[in-house]
């Protein structure tokens, strides 16, 4: 019998339309005034999210490079996604994971996931991401909490990228070494995400708008949060993601929140978003949300260009991935190129990404500091 998920009833904290409102009839002194306001909210990020601030975009970029300068130096951190299983049972449109794609599957074994782990150690990597589809027999939790141990002996930071779980799951994660997840809402519009998510566990949309809350609490240290740009509207899925973000941190003040700003890629099925995100519009939401939210980590991941990597990195964006594979086992035996979730827009080597960051006065970090303070603290 297929799942059957009513409409989502969109919890008070989570209303972007009156803010929506505000970002299509900003003049420029509202533009000015989110500028110059000492802290600013998402009243100034929906004037920043204007049609008129675009016209003002270098100066938001100025303003942003600026902060990011003062809150993180002239670093970029580095991290690394490693693909554990490619198997799924989502109905999800725009996923080259997606169940009715024909296409061979695979998980990687223990064996498997040791070399792949090694090869990234070696490259100089101390944060590691693990993914996997939706929940299935072949990759279920045990499976994942298998490999986060793994990644634990091996890694500073050992964040997972994977299916909603509950908070006894996240916690057992945490015990064993997790430090952090991502949970990307894909688009916070109820209606839209509806009709994105074909069939699967992936159509409760309240389930998995509660997630990052229920691993925060459960006692992992971080959470990702992102919204994929192009399914809805972009300007009221930034708000609605700041909206999120602002919660989160108010509830879990101790925790450490995340954005990533990831455009759809092509993919197996094919799927053309409905909006197109433009590079300087997606500049445009990266600015604006370093104005608004000046020590929040932000991310941008291979998805974009090289060029584009280049132009952002320092401004807004303070981490970022390299040498990604999205496929499984994609590090040791070189995979399918386009046999991934999606294909990979910045194919650049660890050596010659670094050179670019130099280049720009940039320093690329591996290091998790955070995990060394941590240590001395517990010895102390």
């Amino acid at each position: 019998m297929p799942l059957i998920i009513m409409p989502a009833l969109l919890p008070d904290w989570l209303n972007p339309d009156p803010w929506l409102t505000r970002a299509r009839n900003t003049d420029t002194r509202a533009v000015q005034q989110a500028l110059a306001t000492e802290c600013p909210g998402i009243a100034e990020l929906a004037a920043l999210l204007s049609p008129v601030a675009g016209e003002a975009l270098e100066r938001l970029a100025a303003r942003a490079q600026l902060i990011t300068h003062r809150q993180f130096g002239r670093t970029i951190s580095l991290y690394v996604p490693l693909y554990l299983s490619d198997f799924c049972k989502n109905g999800c449109i725009y996923c080259g994971f997606a169940a009715d794609r024909r296409r061979s599957r695979r998980r990687l074994e223990r064996d498997d996931i040791i070399v792949e782990m090694d090869a990234l150690k070696a490259m100089g990597f101390e944060e590691i991401l693990l993914l996997t589809g939706e929940r299935t027999l072949h990759a279920d939790f045990d499976y994942v909490r298998a490999s986060v141990a793994l990644a634990a002996e091996r890694f500073d930071l050992v964040a997972v990228e994977v299916f909603p779980m509950t908070h006894e799951e996240y916690h057992i994660l945490a015990e064993v070494g997790c430090t952090g997840m991502t949970m990307y809402q894909e688009t916070y519009d109820p209606v839209v995400y509806e009709r994105m998510h074909r069939w699967g566990p992936k159509r409760d949309y309240q389930y998995r708008l509660e997630t990052p809350a229920r691993a925060l609490a459960a006692g992992l240290r971080t959470a990702g949060l992102g919204t994929l740009l192009g399914l809805a509207d972009p300007v009221r899925d930034a708000l609605a993601l700041f909206q999120h973000v602002q919660t989160l941190r108010k509830q879990y003040w101790r925790a450490g929140i995340s954005v990533s700003f990831p455009r759809i890629r092509p993919q197996l099925g094919g799927f053309t978003p409905p909006f197109l995100v433009s590079d300087r519009f997606l500049v445009q939401v990266i600015c604006a949300f370093r104005i608004c939210m000046p020590d929040l980590p932000l991310i941008l991941s291979t998805r974009e260009p090289a060029l584009f990597r280049d132009g952002i990195a320092g401004i807004g964006i303070s981490k970022m991935s390299i040498a990604s594979r999205t496929t499984v086992g994609g590090y040791h035996d070189g995979g399918a190129a386009d046999d991934g979730q999606f294909k990979v827009n910045d194919n650049r080597s660890i050596e010659a990404f670094c050179t670019m960051l130099k280049s720009k006065e940039l320093e690329p970090v591996f290091k998790n500091w955070d995990a060394v303070y941590r240590d001395i603290a517990q010895s102390a």
